[in-house]
């Protein structure tokens, strides 16, 4: 099927501070920055790419920095944890020693389908774990960080479950099957594994069933949506229509240059189809991604105003 979900593209998040979500994600988790661009819905605030060592669609967890913005509160009806694969048993206890040296708060190692799994979060309590891709199969991990502090056998190089808290469990999930194709491969009253494409680690989503907390709400430290993955543009045409088909409201696809984007909202959840290119590399070589403030074409002629309207921040390598 042409409009086939690949797997997981991306997960987008908000921060207070980009600076120091920066130095978090990459002293700390050993996550490449390769791109410090703009919210090109609002142009004066950060969106920042964190990413495996080329930028891979699937790797890269993305930030906005909005200003002035609470405090989000966590509960039920949200994008809940961000997971981020490792590639073995040993690379999670590689981690959690590390988060000891660092005074991340953290979670002991424990279990989830099979897999071990480490929960942590950050200053602006955004929840995140690491899952090991040991006896993982399925869709294809990203590249480790050539450069970063974290030695290779044990480096993130991708994106993991997201974990997801529904009050209206049956039917959110009837519309995962329903529109979007998802295979139920675990269900019980408690939580449920879906998957999409070839599988593994890198595309399922764990939605659990949560009627008894109060909803979350928006705000620095909480998810604001997640993106799967589709080939290309043919793809991501044939899913305006499928939403047509399913009387499901969205964006009509918009162009953010380094992929084509589509949005829906299935009851309080924001979801994204995004194309796997052309990717992260389009204005920027290798060697030197991320270090510069990089702007589509659409803004470069706001330049000048842009750059004295954000807060510098210095993320080159020298």
């Amino acid at each position: 099927m042409e409009n086939k979900l690949l797997g997981l593209h991306h997960v987008t998040a908000m921060t207070k501070d980009a600076i120091e979500n920066y130095k978090f994600f990459t002293e700390i988790l050993g996550m490449r920055l390769v791109k410090k661009t703009v919210n090109q819905d609002d142009i004066y605030t950060y969106h920042t790419f964190f990413a495996d060592d080329v930028g891979n669609a699937g790797t890269d967890m993305t930030f906005f920095d909005f200003p002035n913005q609470v405090k989000g509160k966590k509960g039920t009806n949200s994008l809940y944890r961000t997971s981020f694969r490792v590639p073995s048993d040993a690379a999670i206890e590689y981690y959690k020693k590390r988060f000891e040296t660092f005074n991340v708060t953290h979670e002991e190692i424990t279990e989830f389908n099979g897999h071990k799994v480490l929960r942590f979060e950050d200053d602006e309590e955004q929840y995140y774990q690491l899952i090991s891709d040991e006896d993982n199969r399925g869709v294809q991990a990203g590249i480790p960080w050539k450069n970063g502090p974290v030695p290779k056998e044990y480096a993130i190089y991708g994106l993991g479950p997201m974990v997801i808290k529904v009050s209206y469990y049956d039917a959110f999930i009837d519309m995962l099957q329903n529109v979007y194709d998802m295979e139920v491969v675990s269900k019980n009253d408690t939580y449920t594994i879906l998957t999409m494409g070839e599988g593994g680690n890198g595309a399922e989503l764990h939605v659990f069933h949560d009627e008894k907390s109060e909803d979350s709400k928006q705000g620095y430290g909480e998810i604001h949506h997640v993106a799967f993955r589709v080939k290309d543009d043919e793809a991501l045409n044939n899913w305006v229509q499928r939403y047509k088909e399913h009387r499901v409201p969205n964006s009509g696809i918009i162009d953010r240059f380094y992929f084509k984007a589509l949005y829906a909202r299935i009851g309080h959840i924001l979801f994204e189809i995004s194309t796997d290119g052309p990717g992260f590399m389009t204005d920027e070589p290798y060697e030197t991604l991320g270090e510069s403030l990089a702007l589509p074409p659409a803004l470069e002629h706001r330049r000048e105003d842009i750059e004295t309207r954000v807060r510098p921040f210095d993320t080159s390598r020298k």
